[in-house]
């Protein structure tokens, strides 16, 4: 097998497919820009974000780990509302980092640049796994700059067992020789997407290097290497230290905005019962909505089921 030849793409040019794909009403390319952020300026390091629309945004979009800001392009088309959706640190087209691990903590730190510069009066932050919990902890640091708070398919109870199958995909080759070979695997680990859509999402996620080969985009953390190792193993020199996502149940429960979670019922989700059970003691006027047909990834297995639940908080 040789490596392919080098493959055109076009970031704003697959929108079209977004909205035949699932019926959306499509008059033409819509309103989209790239824009940067410097959220380091000692070192100069950038936040890429979309920014939809002309107006300011209402909405602000914050994807999962080993994503990108392309995961939300059927959501923002149905939604039709002016919104930004950010590129996480080390993901898309945000430059990657090399002091240490990039947690929610550390994700939130830089998010707020973000969206103080490019949605300072967002009335809703959406954030969906690594993005969710970035967005808790975005709250905690930021209460002026989240109004309301929407957790897709996330709580701080997330654990190594449920987020093991994540972790296996994000932990896979380093690079591959064909793009078909790319594709494949993300197929093989995501059974509940159409093979159209993860092919755009591959495209977004992944880039050819000169030598032919694909590599992913965003910066693999050793996190993920971790969760897949026996809890026995002995540790190595180099390891980062263990996030431990339940500090954050702290920072949900002082949350003073409307809080919603939205989690999907089938295989892949890693919200459990009891998380559901925590989630309503620390905040029990959250509301919380259960998506049939979605496993970890609402905006790609129920967009326009996601986009209603959006819409409905909105106008809460």
């Amino acid at each position: 097998m040789t490596a392919d030849a080098p493959l055109h793409y076009d970031e704003f040019g697959l929108f079209h497919e977004n909205a035949e794909e699932f019926g959306i009403p499509y008059d033409g390319p819509p309103v989209v820009r790239r824009e940067s952020v410097v959220v380091d300026p000692a070192t100069g390091r950038r936040l890429s974000a979309l920014v939809w629309g002309d107006d300011p945004p209402e909405i602000v979009l914050i994807h999962g780990g080993a994503q990108n800001a392309h995961t939300w392009d059927t959501v923002a088309l149905a939604l039709g509302r002016p919104l930004l959706a950010v590129d996480l640190p080390g993901h898309g087209h945000s430059d990657h980092r090399d002091d240490g691990p990039f947690g929610p903590r550390e994700n939130a730190a830089d998010v707020e640049v973000a969206v103080r510069a490019l949605a300072p009066d967002a009335a809703m932050v959406v954030g969906m796994s690594l993005g969710g919990l970035t967005a808790i902890a975005l709250t905690e640091r930021a209460p002026d700059a989240v109004r309301t708070l929407l957790l897709v398919d996330v709580t701080p109870g997330v654990d190594k067992d449920r987020a093991a199958p994540i972790a296996q995909f994000v932990s896979g080759p380093d690079s591959f020789e064909s793009f078909d070979e790319i594709l494949e695997r993300t197929v093989q680990f995501n059974p509940t997407r159409s093979v159209q859509s993860l092919r755009r999402g591959v495209l977004h996620n992944a880039v050819q290097r000169d030598d032919g080969r694909w590599v992913w985009r965003y910066q693999r953390p050793r996190m993920m290497e971790m969760a897949l190792r026996p809890d026995d193993a002995p540790a190595e020199a180099d390891d980062p230290p263990v996030p431990d996502f339940t500090t954050l149940w702290d920072d949900l429960g002082a949350v003073t905005v409307p809080v919603l979670l939205a989690y999907g019922t089938e295989a892949g989700s890693v919200v459990a019962p009891e998380h559901i059970d925590e989630l309503r003691r620390r905040q029990p006027t959250a509301q919380v909505i259960a998506v049939e047909g979605a496993g970890h990834s609402l905006q790609g297995d129920t967009p326009l089921e996601l986009t209603a639940i959006i819409e409905d908080f909105l106008a809460s």
